[in-house]
């Protein structure tokens, strides 16, 4: 097995520098086809996004964050294809509130391309301020 992890951290800071920066095409461009983001928790934002998810809806994010979102890494470990990251974010949201957070993201490549990413973050931070305090119907 090749050890791609330096190609890929590269990767993966111009990712971060393409969020903060609100490069959509780069953000989309990173994922493979058959690529998906997954973020944790039962939040209404929770789920397993396509590409084509991702891509419908990755320039949203200046509709509530009209300054934007700003993401630091704070760590990241590679190996092979996976890049584990630490990082935080920090943006004003529209209703407002100053919006932080705190991430543990994984990243998995195939090829140079973002095959699947994992995000977990603090969920009551997500309810608070991105959605309202709603949170998804109970399973019954």
């Amino acid at each position: 097995m090749t050890d791609n992890s330096d190609t890929n951290k590269a990767i993966v800071t111009q990712f971060f520098a393409a969020l903060n920066c609100g490069d959509v095409d780069f953000v989309v461009n990173a994922y493979a086809e058959a690529g998906s983001i997954q973020t944790m928790g039962n939040t209404l934002i929770s789920g397993i996004f396509s590409r084509d998810q991702v891509a419908a809806t990755a320039g949203g994010i200046f509709d509530v964050f009209p300054d934007g979102l700003n993401f630091s890494i704070l760590g990241m470990v590679g190996e092979s294809d996976k890049v584990a990251v630490e990082a935080t974010s920090e943006g004003k949201h529209i209703s407002g509130q100053i919006y932080t957070n705190e991430y543990h993201f994984l990243f998995e490549f195939q090829n140079g391309k973002l095959l699947r990413l994992k995000e977990y973050l603090d969920t009551e931070r997500v309810t608070d301020v991105l959605c309202g305090g709603q949170r998804p119907p109970a399973d019954t």
